[in-house]
């Protein structure tokens, strides 16, 4: 048995979805621990690609039980249509569970949302505009509407009307808008609630049932540490907290029920939205791995910002997650490219630094401290085991392993299911992986 915290290393977008599609295989229970509809996971199976906002991953899978836990926020009209677009492709979803006490992403957080950014003009943070933001800020405001309100009708309607009436106000006056209407508004959660009441449970206490019958566990979470609302760059972040630590907050349970923290991290680094990024390419060699990573965002369609792998955050990342284990995506993207860049630390004010720095405005004058590498100029997606790997890639990975004093445990090259190197399962497996012993890499058997 084995629980399991799967997180982004970087600044998401890591290919969280297909790693925790991958290892659903081998898990008993998904939980989805924070974030909103502003995250997505795509998934590619024989040949058919999945778009999930929140429903995990672990849903393709028919024996595997998912929950949407209580530190995410449900946007009810995006989970139904999920649920509906699934079941007409013969996905069954009634393994799906929804925590009672996760909080509910209302009309009013989305017209916010997207006037405040609006508003911010030149000082735009960068957000989807879905209303999570908003959606956090009423629950810490404890003002919020939990999913176990939208089954009692009469409570609902209570709380709707005098929230409704006050966010007006904000709507009006602030932002010019045009109210809502309570009634309206109202009717069509009531209508949800029905829709979901079936998945709605306590959350807490079916994960604690699944420990205590020793099932195996993955804890899936949205976006990555560097836009971790506390450990993050911020002001540029989500409003949740993305890291390991957010799994036992978000899902209700303790930290010594957790066995072990996989970070994801593309060969590369890539971010999305505003904000500092020393190792960002503009010109050709962006455009390259932008077109040949697909990197557009699942949730805005939104180009991503391309740049050469940064092992300081990542780093950082092992640091604040108490990474144990490394998947590293889209090693294939790199596979045309004659030579490879690794930022090993940063250049501020003319002193080279090696750990990230808490301030966003000192983390805008990092200037990168590069080591390149020869690249393999082959294809690397029909790789299914280390020895098959040109020995450059084997040893950019052996690199990148090694100043993050991490091992690593599976490699994708392609955004299928197969095109994957399984060095060790990280679920079922011991805990060694992919390790450098004198200078050569040494496989854990699996």
């Amino acid at each position: 048995m084995a629980n399991v915290v799967v997180i982004g290393a970087q600044w998401g977008d890591e290919g969280k979805g297909k790693i925790t599609d991958l290892l659903s295989r081998s898990a008993d229970v998904v939980v989805r621990y924070q974030g909103g509809v502003n995250a997505g996971h795509t998934v590619v199976v024989q040949g058919q690609t999945f778009k999930l906002h929140l429903i995990p991953s672990g849903i393709l899978y028919p024996d595997t039980e998912c929950i949407i836990g209580s530190g995410t926020v449900i946007d009810p009209a995006v989970l139904i249509t999920e649920l509906d677009q699934l079941q007409a492709l013969g996905i069954s979803t009634q393994k799906l569970l929804i925590s009672e006490t996760a909080h509910v992403t209302m009309p009013y957080h989305r017209l916010i949302d997207q006037a405040s950014e609006e508003r911010r003009g030149n000082h735009k943070i960068g957000t989807t505009g879905r209303g999570i933001g908003p959606t956090y800020a009423d629950k810490s405001e404890r003002i919020g509407i939990r999913v176990l309100d939208l089954m009692n009708p009469e409570s609902l309607r209570k709380q709707l009307n005098w929230t409704i009436n006050y966010k007006n106000v904000i709507i009006e006056k602030l932002y010019n808008l045009p109210p809502l209407d309570p009634a309206v508004v109202i009717d069509q959660y009531l209508e949800y609630a029905e829709r979901l009441r079936p998945h709605v449970v306590d959350c807490s206490l079916k994960i604690y049932d699944a420990i205590q019958e020793r099932r195996n566990i993955l804890f899936e979470g949205a976006q990555g540490t560097l836009l971790d609302l506390d450990h993050g760059t911020y002001p540029y972040v989500t409003s949740s907290n993305p890291v390991a630590g957010g799994a036992c907050v978000g899902a209700g349970v303790g930290p010594t029920m957790i066995d072990r923290v996989i970070g994801v991290a593309k060969a590369y680094t890539t971010r999305v939205g505003e904000g500092p990024f020393p190792t960002e390419l503009h010109g050709e060699l962006g455009d390259i791995l932008c077109d040949r990573g697909a990197e557009f965002g699942t949730t805005t369609g939104r180009r991503r910002r391309c740049g050469w792998f940064d092992a300081v955050i990542g780093r950082y990342a092992v640091r604040i997650n108490g990474i144990d284990c490394l998947a590293i995506t889209k090693l294939d993207v790199l596979d045309t490219l004659e030579e490879i860049k690794v930022c090993v630390a940063y250049e501020i004010d003319g002193k080279r630094c090696e750990n990230f720095p808490s301030s966003s405005r000192r983390f805008s004058r990092c200037q990168p401290i590069y080591q390149t590498m020869p690249g393999w100029q082959q294809s690397t997606e029909d790789c299914r085991a280390l020895e098959d790997l040109p020995k450059q890639a084997l040893d950019y990975l052996k690199f990148l392993a090694e100043l993050m004093e991490v091992p690593i445990a599976l490699v994708s090259l392609g955004a299928s299911r197969d095109q994957t190197i399984i060095v060790e399962d990280p679920i079922h497996g011991p805990k060694r992986a992919l390790l450098y012993a004198n200078g050569s890499p040494v496989s854990s058997g699996v």
